[in-house]
């Protein structure tokens, strides 16, 4: 191989830096990109003009220099590396999917007020400090559309050099607005939180000033829906990061489980897979999250849905191989660090099919290692991009026993 050869980078690394053959690790640079001897970069046909001016310094985005095409490719090699390095080979890689631009329905930025000055935004890579946006690709319009009206907001509720945390969620109210580490101080405070929930039709307006989140606004209970049931949706409780990421997700557990049968989904949350599979059959559906559990149980007894839902901690106490034998197939859908005591129970149990949805490759590929050793075979695996321009990658993974 050639000194020029050796320039040239072949692939993006984990982290989002561009790798040459030889292994250098190179910021910013795309498949294709030839690296000058004084470290500069020769753009290749993959590197791309990111969409967003406020790419490289904001944190929000770690991509956007390279193609669609190169981007799909480090999702997929997010996966397949991850299990590579366990030794583990997946029958099929399915296609990736991949988020569209500004369709992200849940946020979490700070603010931060400096002087007459008030900057929202993420912070910068490798740093505290704030980017102020001014403009956003991946996040929804309408949570963009916010921030202008809460620089005004935070202008009154907020001291000089104070910050305070902004979660956004999109309901099926609206956007509900969490804001944390805030102290609302006298009456003139209050009544611009009140005039700034109602002027801006919030579903919901939650402040958190270090006792405990208390609701200020909220016209009608807020929900968010799964397989049409609208489910009560605490303040800025977890949701899949786009509806289309959500429904790749879904989509590909519901293609490969058996039609018929009582299905479990474990670590189930607000019931995003439990809902969804559950519209014509029994679910059972375990969550440690007291306040999750009890929502989604109310919402399917009032859908009349055939479901348990019990509210169990399923690190300190997984289901044993007697109690998962019931089910004909298994959703789970652990934390990032994977599920390693329920993944050696399922391991021992008899059930024919697990779907295994994860947001970290290298622990699903981890557990992996565990369910074959039980004699599962991993046969699929889809890759998806819900964190547009991110080296945030999830999955779907597909395991049947025999």
């Amino acid at each position: 191989m050639t000194d020029i050869e050796n320039d040239i980078i072949v692939r993006i690394a984990a982290k989002g830096d561009g790798v040459t053959a030889q292994g250098r690790h190179v910021p910013l640079s795309a498949p294709g990109d030839r690296i000058n001897p004084d470290g500069s970069i020769l753009r290749g046909p993959h590197h791309v003009d990111p969409p967003c001016r406020h790419f490289p310094s904001c944190g929000g985005c770690e991509l956007q220099h390279v193609d669609e095409a190169s981007y799909a490719d480090f999702v997929t090699a997010r996966v397949t590396g991850a299990l590579a390095g366990q030794g583990v080979t997946a029958g099929s890689i399915l296609p990736p999917h991949i988020s569209p631009p500004r369709t992200r329905r849940r946020a979490s930025l700070r603010a931060s007020r400096q002087g007459r000055r008030v900057v929202i935004g993420f912070a910068e890579a490798g740093s505290h400090a704030l980017i102020d946006l001014s403009m956003c690709e991946i996040l929804d319009p309408r949570l963009f559309a916010l921030l202008e009206p809460l620089r005004a907001l935070c202008a009154a509720i907020l001291r000089d050099r104070q910050a305070a945390h902004v979660r956004m969620s999109l309901t099926d109210q609206g956007i509900d607005l969490l804001l944390e580490g805030v102290k609302v101080e006298g009456l003139a405070a209050d009544e611009a939180l009140l005039g700034f929930a109602q002027e801006q039709a919030l579903a919901r307006l939650t402040v958190d000033e270090g006792d405990g989140p208390q609701t200020r606004w909220e016209p009608e209970p807020v929900t968010v829906s799964f397989g049409g049931v609208p489910v009560a949706f605490p303040p800025y409780a977890f949701l899949q990061a786009t509806p289309d990421g959500e429904a790749a997700l879904v989509g590909t557990v519901r293609d490969a489980l058996p039609k018929q049968g009582v299905v479990a989904d474990l670590f189930c949350g607000l019931g995003t897979f439990a809902l969804a599979l559950g519209e014509a059959r029994p679910v059972y559906a375990a969550e440690a999250a007291r306040d999750l559990v009890l929502s989604l149980k109310s919402s399917a007894n009032r859908a009349q849905r055939r479901m348990v839902a019990d509210h169990r901690d399923l690190f300190r106490r997984p289901l044993i191989p007697t109690e998962l034998d019931r089910f004909a197939a298994i959703v789970i859908d652990p934390p990032r660090a994977g599920a390693r005591e329920q993944v050696m129970q399922i391991a021992a149990s008899a059930v024919p099919s697990i779907a295994y949805v994860s947001c970290n490759p290298a622990s699903f590929a981890r557990d992996a290692v565990h369910l074959i050793g039980g004699g599962y075979r991993l046969e699929s695996v889809r890759p998806v991009g819900q964190f547009r321009w991110s080296t945030h990658v999830e999955l779907v993974g597909i395991f049947r026993r025999g």
